[in-house]
């Protein structure tokens, strides 16, 4: 079994050009028009992706992640949300890779095993990074305005926050 994952991607490469042929598409000149419009795609994309890079790490190096989640901690343990899981729901909606390294050290921290580690788990898992998809999405296709689609998301994401904890306390109590 390890070693039909090695042939698999191959084999379903092999497959595409061989049904190119048989319909008489130009395989090569097809390839490399969708490789050139996928370039374009990502320039016209980057300009979003670099200032919410920027946004991010200059967040997470001026100490106010911590600082509104200390602000926000109060409002988390009426909720039911433990303090630890804040930062966590703060970043996850900018930044996965600075969530992953949120929940990576929660895991060192409580365990993840433990109450915050599994509502961490529960809330990287459920949620989504709503400011990157929108970034990438709305600006590979043009889309300025954003309307409800911010103001929704957030909404989804802070009920997965709230429901996280429930769910937690539900199964694992």
């Amino acid at each position: 079994m390890d070693k039909l994952g090695i042939y698999i991607m191959p084999a379903v490469v092999l497959c595409i050009v061989l049904f190119g042929f048989l319909r008489k598409v130009p395989v090569f000149d097809t390839f490399v028009a969708g490789a050139k419009e996928g370039l374009h795609s990502t320039v016209s994309i980057l300009p979003s992706l670099i200032g919410l890079i920027m946004a991010v790490s200059m967040l997470s190096a001026s100490g106010a992640l911590d600082l509104l989640s200390s602000f926000l901690a109060p409002v988390a343990s009426l909720i039911g949300l433990p303090k630890q899981a804040m930062p966590l729901a703060l970043i996850r909606p900018v930044s996965g890779s600075g969530s992953t390294a949120v929940l990576t050290q929660i895991f060192q921290d409580c365990g993840p095993d433990s109450f915050v580690g599994r509502v961490a788990s529960v809330m990287s898992g459920s949620t989504e990074t709503t400011f990157y998809a929108i970034a990438v999405y709305f600006g590979a296709v043009g889309i300025k305005k954003t309307r409800h689609t911010i103001p929704a998301a957030l909404t989804a994401d802070l009920t997965v926050c709230v429901i996280s904890a429930l769910t937690v306390r539900l199964f694992f109590s």
